[in-house]
């Protein structure tokens, strides 16, 4: 099969489609003729060295498409079913994948707009779920118009939590339409927070790791009401939890849910730009500028 690898560190130039042998389920899980894989910050952090020093790398945590086998023990979907879901092998940007955790594509989503899907909503209820957040919460979110971002302010409002979120000024009518109230980040953040919540906010989550640590800490009145996905080298210096899909307790249980949420209108991720397989290395330089509003995702089948 072919897939997304690269045998040495650096710039998007390095990622190559090379030819792999056919991966094949374990006990629980399906492999998939994939369609779609998402594209995530993680990947070029990750290309760049700076997540984990393993060489050579596939790439790619989630993926929607067709099921083609089953691994032992499966009795919840068949063959030909439409799923999407996440690779725990990392290797999702293949033509074949195979997912650990996966649910049926609600039917109103194409296979691009079902992979967007499994790391946003997986990352943003778990960290959601670590801080707690719940009805009568202020949560403050940085980088809130992204994908993890922009499903951690819908799903918090679907909790009853009052959300602030930091972006650029271009996004700020798209949050309010999520039911957030939009500051611009850069110099002078806790001042415009505070003329919004005077007192602070209850808990605040880094979707952006744009260094702005030391500002939510303070917002949110420790260290302890802070989480971080973004910005690992930020959490161990300032003390402040890093949350990781690779520990324990991810929130897999959000790959179920959200159908019902988005067949009813009440939760949607938009897909931002889509490219094809072989121009991989694009998607990267796009993901690394950080601009864009939704999602980016891989055109495989």
């Amino acid at each position: 099969m072919k897939a997304v690898r690269f045998s040495q560190f650096g710039g998007p130039e390095v990622l190559e489609i090379v030819d792999l042998p056919d991966p094949h389920p374990g006990p629980g899980q399906v492999r998939i003729a994939v369609r779609a894989s998402g594209v995530n910050p993680g990947d070029w952090k990750k290309r760049k060295g700076l997540m984990d020093g393993e060489l050579p790398q596939t790439m790619g945590h989630e993926a929607a498409g067709v099921v083609d086998e089953l691994g032992e023990g499966v009795a919840d979907v068949a063959a030909g079913d439409r799923v999407f879901g996440l690779s725990a092998e990392g290797a999702a940007q293949a033509e074949l994948a195979v997912l650990s955790y996966y649910a049926p594509i609600p039917p109103s989503l194409d296979f691009p707009a079902a992979a967007a899907l499994p790391a946003a909503i997986e990352t943003a209820t778990r960290a959601l779920d670590q801080l707690s957040v719940g009805s009568g919460s202020t949560l403050l979110i940085n980088g809130a118009s992204g994908s993890v971002g922009s499903a951690a302010v819908q799903l918090a409002v679907m909790r009853g939590a009052r959300v602030i979120g930091t972006a650029r000024p271009a996004s700020h009518e798209y949050l309010r339409s999520l039911g957030a109230e939009p500051v611009a980040y850069g110099e002078g953040l806790t001042g415009r927070v505070r003329a919004l919540a005077p007192g602070g906010v209850d808990v605040a989550l880094d979707v952006a790791g744009s260094g702005v640590l030391p500002e939510l800490i303070e917002l949110a009145g420790g260290t302890g009401h802070v989480i971080t996905v973004a910005d690992f080298g930020g959490a161990q210096e300032h003390g402040v939890r890093f949350s990781s899909g690779d520990a324990a307790g991810r929130a897999v249980h959000a790959l179920g849910e959200i159908g019902e949420l988005i067949e009813s209108g009440r939760f949607s991720l938009p897909v931002a730009q889509t490219f094809p397989l072989a121009e991989i290395a694009e998607a990267h330089r796009v993901s690394e500028q950080g601009h864009a509003r939704g999602k980016l995702v891989l055109l495989v089948g």
